[in-house]
């Protein structure tokens, strides 16, 4: 009976995950892990100055000319996407400051506060970056069925910088979706792939004789 439950075990099929886990050894293992911490780092430093540009560009573009005076603040997208690069900005310090700080490796709650939270500032910052997109639409081409006219045609210095506030953000947001992968794949690798097992009885097949 014994001889019967271990050849089952032993031809019961593994899962993927299970055999690319016997095929690493330990040091294959750590050594992945490790690039993957220093990639992680990385993208979470790289946004600080990305979302400083962008906020900093923004804060001070402002323009006055013979057409009148234009300023970021009298439009809301362009307050967001300050408020937006500010609050980046400072959550991507903060969490690359945990994870220096912070003993290896990870623990389930901080895998899920890190997931959760990268989730939800790609989608600020991706929002802020696409309203102000379309505010920059308008401004450049206007829009005749509301004989709303081009404005960056007398105003051709702002909206120049606010093109490279947006360009920025937008390289910052590709910058987070790829973290919020890192950190999708830091949260579920902890969690055990199903095991698919195998019938133990036996199933009588019935032989048919010409």
């Amino acid at each position: 009976m014994m001889e019967k439950e271990s050849a089952v075990a032993a031809a019961a099929p593994r899962t993927p995950m299970q055999l690319m886990m016997g095929s690493l050894s330990g040091e294959e293992l750590e050594g992945n892990g490790s690039v993957l911490r220093s990639a992680e780092t990385l993208l979470r430093l790289v946004p600080i100055g990305l979302c400083v540009s962008a906020l900093v560009l923004m804060l001070k573009n402002s323009e006055q000319n013979d057409y009148g005076s234009v300023d970021y603040t009298d439009l809301g997208a362009f307050r967001y996407l300050v408020h937006a690069n500010g609050i980046c900005a400072g959550y991507s310090l903060l969490s690359a400051a945990i994870i220096v700080a912070m003993p290896r490796p990870s623990t389930m709650p901080r895998a899920w506060t890190f997931f959760l939270l990268d989730q939800v500032l790609t989608y600020i910052i991706l929002a802020a970056g696409a309203v102000s997109m379309e505010v920059l639409y308008l401004a450049e081409n206007g829009d005749p069925a509301t004989t709303w006219s081009s404005a960056c045609g007398s105003f051709g210095r702002f909206c120049h910088k606010v093109t490279a506030s947006i360009a920025i953000t937008f390289v910052a947001v590709l910058c987070y979706v790829v973290l919020s992968l890192i950190s999708s794949y830091n949260l579920f690798s902890k969690y055990d792939a199903p095991v698919v097992r195998s019938p133990t009885t036996a199933i009588d097949v019935a032989a048919f004789h010409g």
